[in-house]
């Protein structure tokens, strides 16, 4: 009698859980819904797990089936929706406070394949190698099929000094090949700035973070106090993203007030949002390069985006991307929460980001990373963050080279076109 309270409790929680998780993931039900079949199929889903409680091999806690049936649930609707339980829920809020213990790695699932999107500059993983675009078929020797995002960030994370291995597979080898890395704690400096050449600056972002907005702002300044600023390379290539906030922030630093950043569309009206310039501290009288790759996503697509649409900047390198949906976290009642997508992003003229990504004006391909003799994957190219380094550099990088001749002829063109006495033109074409 007391296992059958027991099976009718477990099942009246998963009831309520499921049914929570149904309307959360539509928002607010259509009023084409049929509420009775709505039920029926939760009649399917209690009678499954008071079968599994009662006749399965081994005995199963309600609470361990009921978090299963839920990421399953999940999994089911994009590769970025996933249950957090309250362990996960915790280190979910550490993800964009720009340190953490782990690899320094940013994945997502890509055809149902986890897959990197960019390691962080300087973290374990950069050095290890991986690169943009590698698939992590193993972790720890556990292979990660079916193995949900949030299951997969866990596992890599930990305590710093610990070793981990991973399995990558790339395009172009035969067979995976394992990478032991040793974790550390990953804090992510997000903006790092250099001159070029007189007048000419450059500026890279290596994440979307709560200080960003404010660390290019102070960048900026620092330049135009000495000498006046003629042209900018913004690099976002192997940017992640990170807060949609920070993307806006960056933006409006180079758009006139009022000027439209991104508008996201959801099924719930709340969701449906725009994103405008606030002209606070606008930048508008030099001419902008972005450098975009195919580990720029999200944050990063918005900003050259937003840039390329209103005619503000000439985007440079390869296709973007292309992760344009927005994630909600919802908290649950016992500590667990829900990362849920409820709307996609749009840039300004209403092109959509998600699976396609941003193309740039001008294609230049980043020449192909060669392998070591012992067959290790070799290390991504080094980033331009030290004035000392910067002009060798410069000479290993064909995006940024040609990024610097395009600005280089805009300050030319501007010279010869423009009359005395006149400001130069906003624009970038």
């Amino acid at each position: 009698m007391s296992s059958l309270r027991h099976v009718k409790k477990a099942l009246m929680i998963s009831a309520l859980l499921l049914l929570l998780t149904l309307s959360l993931g539509g928002g607010v039900a259509s009023k084409g819904n049929d509420q009775a079949a709505t039920y029926e199929n939760l009649r399917l889903f209690t009678e499954v797990l008071s079968i599994i409680q009662s006749q399965y091999v081994d005995e199963m806690q309600p609470k361990d089936i009921i978090y299963g049936a839920i990421k399953g649930t999940l999994r089911g609707l994009d590769p970025h929706s996933s249950f957090l339980d309250p362990e996960m829920y915790r280190e979910m809020q550490v993800e964009t406070s720009g340190s953490f213990g782990g690899l320094g790695i940013e994945i997502t699932l890509r055809d149902d394949v986890l897959t990197v999107v960019t390691p962080i500059e300087g973290t374990p993983a950069y050095r290890a190698g991986v690169a943009p675009g590698d698939r992590i078929v193993k972790i720890e020797g556990i292979s990660t099929k079916d193995m949900q995002l949030t299951d997969a960030v866990k596992r890599m994370r930990g305590k710093p000094g610990s070793k981990i291995t991973i399995s990558i597979v790339r395009e172009g080898w035969t067979e995976p090949k394992d990478l032991s890395i040793t974790r550390e704690q990953i804090r992510v400096q997000s903006v790092k700035s250099a001159e070029l050449e007189p007048g000419i600056e450059y500026i890279r972002l290596r994440q979307f973070q709560e200080q960003t907005g404010s660390d290019i702002e102070t960048a900026l300044d620092k330049y135009n106090k000495d000498k006046k600023i003629q042209g900018l390379v913004l690099d976002l290539r192997n940017n992640p993203g990170g807060l949609l906030t920070a993307s806006v922030e960056v933006s409006e630093k180079f758009l006139e007030p009022g000027k439209l950043v991104v508008y996201t569309e959801g099924r719930v009206r709340n969701q449906n949002m725009r994103f405008q310039a606030s002209g606070k501290h606008v930048y508008t009288d030099f001419p902008i390069v972005v450098l975009v790759n195919q580990g720029s996503a999200s944050a990063s697509e918005i900003v050259a985006g937003a840039l390329q649409d209103w005619g503000r900047a000439v985007v440079l390198g390869t296709q973007s991307f292309g992760k344009g949906s927005v994630q909600t976290i919802i908290p649950l009642s016992d500590g667990s929460g829900l990362r849920l997508t409820t709307a996609k992003y749009f840039t300004p003229k209403g092109r959509t980001i998600h699976g396609k990504g941003i193309t740039p004006d001008i294609i230049v391909e980043a020449p192909k990373p060669t392998p070591t003799a012992a067959g290790e994957p070799a290390p991504p190219p080094q980033p331009l963050d030290e004035q000392t380094r910067l002009m060798d550099q410069l000479k290993k990088d064909p995006q940024l080279q040609r990024a610097l001749d395009l600005l280089k002829a805009m300050k030319i063109m501007d010279k010869t076109t423009r009359p005395p006495g006149t400001t130069p033109q906003a624009s970038a074409r």
